[in-house]
């Protein structure tokens, strides 16, 4: 699933905030892949993507049809997302620091989006992005650092050139 990886962290490193539910369905999709495959750790790939198209579907439906519960599972899903993502280079795959890594970043990822939702957007899906991008081609820790702060950084400045621009 490398390949998914870097066309769905693509697609949310550029186009995260434009399209939200999608973001939201993505997001849901990649946590339930990181979850699957790193906490979990089950027998088959079936289960692993059931469960992510399970979490993705649910978080694209919520976003569409209740935008306001969806702000904040977005934040809760963008946040848990870059969480797991941060574990995984720390070499952390389960147990209570798992847990307590993951429940802290979409505790962190909500209050974000909720507290500055255009930026807040912005911000989480370009990280979100970045670590899928990152971990899809499945870089060395020290490039995958400098990957993922360059690719943030790019998708940050994309985004929001596209808010000024619609604003205007």
């Amino acid at each position: 699933m490398p390949l998914a990886r870097v066309v769905f962290g693509g697609i949310l490193l550029f186009f995260g905030k434009k399209i939200f539910w999608l973001f939201v369905g993505l997001c849901g999709f990649a946590l339930g892949i990181g979850l699957a495959t790193r906490i979990f750790e089950p027998r088959s790939t079936w289960l692993a993507l059931l469960l992510a198209l399970g979490l993705g579907v649910l978080g694209a439906v919520l976003a569409t049809l209740v935008p306001r519960i969806a702000i904040g599972l977005a934040g809760f899903l963008g946040g848990a997302l870059a969480a797991l993502s941060l574990a995984g280079w720390l070499g952390v795959s389960g147990g209570i620091l798992g847990w307590v890594l993951l429940i802290a970043g979409g505790i962190l990822g909500t209050l974000i989006l909720v507290a500055a939702f255009d930026w807040g957007l912005i911000l989480l899906s370009s990280l979100a992005g970045a670590s899928l991008v990152v971990e899809g081609l499945q870089l060395t820790k020290a490039a995958g650092w400098l990957g993922l702060v360059g690719l943030f950084v790019v998708g940050v400045i994309a985004q929001a050139v596209w808010m000024r621009a619609e604003k205007h």
